[in-house]
């Protein structure tokens, strides 16, 4: 009798399960496109500085509401995320911190650097009047 089997060894739960190291690594290549969006977005808004205040009014208006904040806090994340996950990259592109400890070690440090340095540009923002 055959055995039923998965059709990909990348279904969630059936053959393999989620590690620190997939999940970073899947992460990176996310906040990757994130950043890239974020981009375009970055230059639609020096066009919008550069045209009329009616278009610097719209961007203005979007991010200074709620789900503007959360654009902007989730973007602020992604770049912080990936900075230190490309340190680590580097790093290993020199040789060193191949050692399984390492490599987690590495990875919750990349995540804890990642929080703490988004809640203190934010924590900034909010006290220095940078944010609405």
């Amino acid at each position: 009798m055959a055995r039923e089997r998965p059709l990909s060894p990348f279904m969630i739960g059936q053959v393999y399960k989620p590690q620190i190291t997939s999940v970073l690594s899947i992460l990176h290549r996310a906040t990757g496109v994130a950043l890239a969006v974020g981009a375009l977005v970055l230059a639609a808004w020096l066009l919008a500085v550069a045209g009329s205040a009616e278009a610097f009014e719209c961007f203005r208006g979007f991010f200074a509401a709620w789900y503007g904040q959360v654009a902007l806090f989730a973007f602020t994340g992604c770049l912080a995320y990936h900075l230190f996950n490309g340190l680590r990259h580097l790093v290993w592109d020199m040789g060193k911190g191949y050692e399984i400890a390492t490599v987690y070690k590495s990875g919750y440090a990349v995540v804890a650097l990642t929080l703490l340095t988004t809640a203190g540009i934010w924590w900034c923002a909010m006290n220095t009047g940078g944010a609405a």
